[in-house]
């Protein structure tokens, strides 16, 4: 069994979502890179100390966990924890217009032109978009693949738009034949 797993991808992939998932099957604790990197969400980054310090403080606690989300750039200490990274990869414009419903879902109204959250939403829907074809200056797909070149646990790669119920079938056929 692998008892400490990180799933990475891009904004709305379904990171959280498989965690959550997955720790409802799994004897696993769930944690949220998001919980430890925002002192406000989306809006205010922790100190980069002090996130390290909760979220090591949090998988100490457990012998068993998931953390979605990614820690690149700021938890790279985390990567030689990882018994198994799974990275998910969907097709931009599916990924993008989850964001979209996403951002709705969060503030409503307040996204549209002359809202509250217009420009921060416009500026993450921009950010988000570059993913796919961004190269190492921002969170982007050869960002990740970078990244996980360098681990030396295995990575299970899930591409493409998969369901939640897929997803979740897929990691566990991984888990029971490795």
């Amino acid at each position: 069994m692998k008892d400490k797993i990180n799933i990475i991808g891009a904004s709305g992939a379904g990171t959280t979502t498989l965690g959550s998932s997955l720790s409802k099957v799994l004897p696993h604790t769930h944690f949220d890179s998001d919980n430890y990197f925002w002192e406000t969400k989306f809006t205010k980054q922790r100190d980069v100390a002090e996130s390290i310090r909760r979220l090591e403080k949090d998988v100490s606690l457990s012998e068993s966990w998931i953390l979605s989300g990614g820690v690149l750039g700021w938890g790279d200490n985390f990567k030689s924890y990882f018994d198994l990274v799974i990275f998910l990869w969907i097709p931009q414009d599916i990924r993008l217009e989850r964001l979209k419903q996403r951002e709705f879902q969060r503030y409503g109204h307040e996204i549209l032109a002359g809202g509250s959250k217009f420009e921060q939403s416009k500026a993450f829907l921009e950010w988000a978009s570059l993913y796919d074809s961004a190269g190492m200056e921002v969170k982007s797909k050869m960002l990740h693949e970078h990244w996980m070149a360098d681990l030396s646990c295995p990575v299970l790669k899930i591409e493409g738009d998969y369901s939640v119920n897929e997803r979740v079938d897929m990691v566990l056929d991984y888990l029971k034949s490795n």
